[in-house]
């Protein structure tokens, strides 16, 4: 094994990790916000380790020039979907998302 397939397992790992604080974080945060804000983190850095760690694979730039790409696309969609989603939530008022009686709003 070389030191860049040892670094590639290092760094997918992680992300792999962030990715699972991410999920946990959405299950256990007491409110939408936190959870969003907890989803948006980890996954834009799990994604972004595990781009890295798959670009010291890439067989050519055009291939790392690829996953960078795929990278930006998704910080900037999850990016935009937290604003949009936070927006709605503060227009709500009460941050949970829901009709106040537990059930989702109509």
């Amino acid at each position: 094994m070389s030191l860049a397939d040892a670094a590639c397992a290092v760094l997918v790992l992680a992300g792999a990790g962030f990715f699972l604080a991410g999920t946990v974080g959405l299950l256990r945060f007491p409110d939408t916000l936190t959870r969003l804000h907890a989803l948006t983190k980890a996954d834009n850095l799990g994604l972004g380790l595990v781009v890295a760690g798959l670009a010291l694979r890439a067989g050519s730039w055009t291939d790392m020039l690829q996953l960078a790409l795929i990278w930006l696309l998704a910080l900037a969609t999850a990016a935009t979907v937290a604003q949009l989603l936070a927006g709605a939530i503060r227009q709500d008022g009460d941050g949970t998302g829901s009709d106040g009686a537990g059930g989702p709003r109509p």
